[in-house]
């Protein structure tokens, strides 16, 4: 004989399961979507925008480098030869050019003192100009090769790193006036800072990242990368305390702990690699090469880092910005000709760029 037992929940309490059950599947259903999004957005990454430039002022050739952009300000600037040209993010019409330059590089932010700084190599000099009327203020000496730069704001310091010489140029971002040199031991190339007092450099030629201690102006920590080589752009999760950097020679982008220089994860990329960002909102992290693909990951946490994706850009398309607002990304590039015959210098030349054919393009979702 089967018996059945039942039992009887009240209207109240009926009420309270149901609304827990829909809580409890909402929260699931958010987690879920979050993960595929997170884990999908990169692969839906089309282009938006293609916007077109002439040539630089005075400029005889091609060249372009740093992108970047101001995510509170809605700017973007884009190095390129002899000026900065700085665009609007939203609709990428042109605000103003920064002209006077020679060969102009990376451009660093420092908004609570409303100044910019440009690294010019050509002439060793870092220019100041003021971020609401885009005017020059004036100029710090630096050194030849002045490349990337960067602003920490824990020392109030704007850092540019000069290639060749191999140190690091620091002034004070209020005054504008040079406060010392860092013999950095190697060719400096991509910088970031934390934001509590220590400023991160990739050492090309070293295979190495060091850490400077921003006030004291010193060097106080120096890490190796394979299994990447050659390390040339570089990002950083400040929150989880995480450095990403890019090589070339491996072709290899590394995960790395900011406070012990330890090796977590490393993953293939494609050429020339030159840029990368991360993206605090969405643990997304975007890396940039030559061969116009920008590789895009997701920090799943702190220890793993997961593919998620490339898009496909145009060759030559190695320096990038990232908007954290509209988290579109900001990629530029020239049309190119026929690569040159090779030589006994030069076995491998590349293709030669086409004056006035300089172009910015955005991607986004």
């Amino acid at each position: 004989m089967k018996i059945t037992r039942k039992v009887w929940i009240t209207p109240s309490i009926s009420k309270k399961l149901s609304v827990s059950i829909r809580i409890v599947l909402c929260a699931t259903l958010l987690a879920f979507g979050t993960l595929a999004l997170a884990h999908s957005s990169g692969v839906t990454y089309h282009l938006l925008k293609k916007y077109s430039f002439g040539p630089a002022e005075g400029s005889t050739h091609e060249y372009f480098d740093y992108i970047t952009v101001d995510s509170t300000a809605r700017r973007v600037y884009l190095s390129h030869g002899t000026e900065i040209k700085v665009l609007d993010a939203d609709n990428g019409s042109v605000v103003g050019n920064i002209t006077g330059l020679k060969q102009d590089h990376g451009v660093a932010i420092a908004a609570e003192f409303g100044r910019g700084f440009i690294t010019d190599g050509a002439q060793g000099k870092i220019v100041i100009f003021d971020l609401k009327t885009l005017k020059t203020l004036g100029e710090a000496k630096a050194d030849q090769d002045a490349d990337s730069i960067v602003y920490d704001p824990a020392s109030k310091r704007v850092f540019s790193m000069n290639g060749d010489p191999h140190n690091a140029t620091v002034i004070d971002a209020k005054s504008g006036d040079a406060v010392g040199t860092i013999n950095l031991g190697g060719g400096p190339e991509f910088a970031v800072a934390d934001g509590k007092g220590t400023v991160y450099v990739n050492i090309e030629d070293k295979n190495e990242v060091v850490a400077i201690d921003s006030k004291a102006l010193t060097v106080k920590s120096r890490w190796p990368l394979a299994p990447a080589g050659t390390p040339t752009a570089l990002a950083i999760d400040t929150a989880h305390r995480r450095l990403f950097s890019a090589g070339r020679k491996p072709q290899m982008v590394v995960m790395l702990n900011a406070d012990n220089g330890k090796v977590i994860q490393s993953f293939p990329i494609t050429a020339g690699a030159d840029a990368a960002a991360y993206e605090p909102e969405t643990g997304m992290l975007f890396v940039s090469t030559r061969e116009g693909v920008v590789h895009i990951f997701h920090e799943d946490s702190p220890d793993k880092l997961s593919v998620v994706g490339t898009v496909k850009t145009e060759f030559g398309a190695k320096t990038m910005g990232l908007d954290t607002k509209t988290h579109n990304i900001f990629v530029d590039t020239v049309d190119f000709g026929p690569a040159p015959a090779p030589t006994a210098d030069h076995p491998h030349p590349q293709p030669a760029p086409i004056m006035g054919t300089f172009h910015m393009l955005v991607y986004g979702q």
